[in-house]
Formats: structure tokens, sequence, C-alpha cells
């Protein structure tokens, strides 16, 4: 399968949230967890992809099955003032 640019940016900006289920990004890019590692460990520096697989591992937010909450979403209550990733002046 061959990627874009912008699909491989996408996918890893999805692997570190930590909200986003491996599932999300299999249903989106096709990719199954073992890939979307395999991605990481390629496109990362080793340092970030270790902070990475120590972040992911275990986590229940990251796979659907053993998630906590049925439905919905996390909503953080700065959300709303957040714009591009930076936090507006308050």
């Amino acid at each position: 399968m061959s990627l874009s640019v912008v699909e491989i940016d996408r996918i890893i900006e999805m692997a570190w949230e930590d909200r986003t289920t491996f599932d999300a990004i299999k249903f989106q890019f096709g990719l199954k967890e073992q890939e979307v590692i395999a991605l990481m460990r390629k496109e990362l520096k080793l340092s970030s992809f270790k902070l990475w697989r120590k972040r992911v591992q275990g986590r229940k937010t990251k796979h659907e099955k053993i998630r906590v909450f049925e439905k919905g979403r996390f909503k953080c209550s700065r959300q709303k003032q957040i714009t591009h990733n930076k936090i507006s002046k308050r």
C-alpha cells in the first residue's frame, strides 16, 4: 500500500492522539496496529519512537475493545479556545 506524505502525517498525528484508537486508524487508512507501529518506527526518530511506544503500550484508550467509555468524546474545557494546536491568549 502506497501512502502519500499527507496520509503518513495524518496517521502519525492520529497515533500520537490519546483517544484515537488503532481501530479508527485501520478504518480510515486500512493499517493494522502492527503496521502503524512499523510506520512510526520508520518515520520517527528513534527517541521519538521510544517515547511514543512507552506512551501507548497498554493504554486502554488506544484499543476500542478495552475502552472505559462506550461512545462520545472527551472534550477539554479549553477546547473552544484552542486553534491550530495553540492555546489562544486568555
